[in-house]
């Protein structure tokens, strides 16, 4: 089955013979599907009231386990936003109801946050949606196929997500 990037590929061969664009096999490929995986999140999120932002922070605390909750500088890490956007994203969850600030018993100065009963449903449920979603998206794939993809993946990203500081 011919895709997209098959057509990209071949015109590229076609046009600049001199280079090699064997990466653009691939590379053209994960970016495709990128796309397409952030309009099913997109899609997912919404069926629950959610932007992509809301999700990250609120699945970022129910992982954290009982009683869900991480200081800022904790979710500074896990999304990889600056204190400035936390702080407003924060601010913007607590008005919806769904995270709440509590003073941090181990810092005088500091706060927790800690997701709220409603927040740990909108999360659990836009999570589902979200799994029947990218299920969708992997079902052409056999089981077997699935992992060795997620292993071939895991080669490339690992690099990128173990670089200190």
């Amino acid at each position: 089955m011919e895709d997209e990037v098959d057509r990209l590929v071949a015109a590229w061969r076609r046009e600049r013979p001199d280079l090699d664009v064997e990466p653009l096999e691939v590379l053209s490929r994960v970016s495709r599907l990128a796309r397409h995986l952030d309009r099913a999140r997109r899609l997912a999120f919404a069926e629950h009231q959610l932007e992509p932002w809301e999700f990250d922070v609120l699945t970022a605390l129910r992982r954290a386990g009982t009683p869900y909750q991480l200081s800022p500088g904790q979710l500074l890490t896990q999304t990889l936003v600056t204190s400035g956007t936390m702080t407003n994203r924060i601010d913007r969850l607590a008005k919806k109801g769904l995270v709440e600030r509590l003073p941090d018993p181990s810092d005088r100065r500091g706060v927790l946050v800690r997701l709220t009963p409603e927040g740990q449903d909108r999360a659990d449920e836009a999570l589902a949606g979200l799994l029947e979603q990218e299920r969708a998206i992997l079902a052409e794939l056999s089981r077997t196929e699935r992992t060795e993809l997620a292993a071939l993946l895991r080669q490339l990203t690992a690099p990128f997500d173990n670089i200190p500081g």
